[in-house]
């Protein structure tokens, strides 16, 4: 195959037989010596031209400039600027990102507490008759109100935290709470209709303790 461009040279170097044509094998006219050589000197100006791209190449050191931006899909940032490049890569800081804010708590570094903070609170609804095994997660609050209709099983949750519940009596009352799971029960629940109570659920270390105070 003619060697037309850089890309079609080999490794080989007695694989290259001819350059752009021009016979270099052995035993090659000396007339093409020079015509062999204006065809290489011909593929490197198409190569600086960019009129020739290269299949492959390699860069292990230096810097490239004055180039157009590369795209996202070749690996660029399709941009020259940051602000550019964070768009391109949809990382626009207070869109895409949070901005830095030293004010900011995280998961795993301790810090102080300069302001109040509220919550919100997960309804569970009615009590029924079963086992209410009390949970936080994404959607189930630390901080919950409960209606007890019923006589039922409390539980407490399987992971380190508190978890405070207004518990009220319904319009009947004379309903029965037992419980299951708690290593400590302090605190007295009363019955009667329309009564309420906050139940303040502790898990430590798998030590379990609930406290019961009557509240209304």
């Amino acid at each position: 195959m003619p060697k037309n461009s850089w890309n079609d040279y080999s490794a080989t170097a007695a694989s290259n037989t001819d350059v752009g044509g021009v016979n270099i094998d052995e035993g090659m006219s000396p007339s093409d010596v020079n015509n062999a050589m204006r065809e290489i000197l011909s593929h490197t100006a198409d190569v600086v031209a960019g009129t020739v791209a290269l299949s492959s190449i390699n860069i292990d050191g230096g810097s490239i400039t004055g180039i157009t931006d590369l795209a996202v899909a070749d690996g660029g940032t399709g941009s020259s600027t940051a602000a550019g490049a964070r768009t391109n890569l949809g990382l626009v800081i207070g869109t895409d990102v949070q901005a830095f804010d030293a004010d900011n708590l995280t998961a795993d570094v301790s810090d102080n507490l300069t302001a109040g903070y509220s919550s919100d609170f997960e309804a569970i609804g009615n009590s029924g008759t079963g086992t209410q095994t009390l949970e936080i997660s994404s959607t189930k609050e630390n901080l919950k109100t409960l209606t007890i209709n019923g006589s039922f099983t409390l539980a407490p949750q399987t992971v380190n935290s508190v978890i405070a519940l207004i518990a009220t009596n319904d319009g009947t009352g004379g309903y029965t709470i037992t419980t299951s799971g708690y290593d400590l029960v302090s605190g007295t629940y009363n019955n009667a209709a329309s009564a309420k109570h906050l139940f303040r659920s502790t898990v430590i270390d798998g030590t379990q303790v609930l406290e019961i105070l009557e509240i209304a």
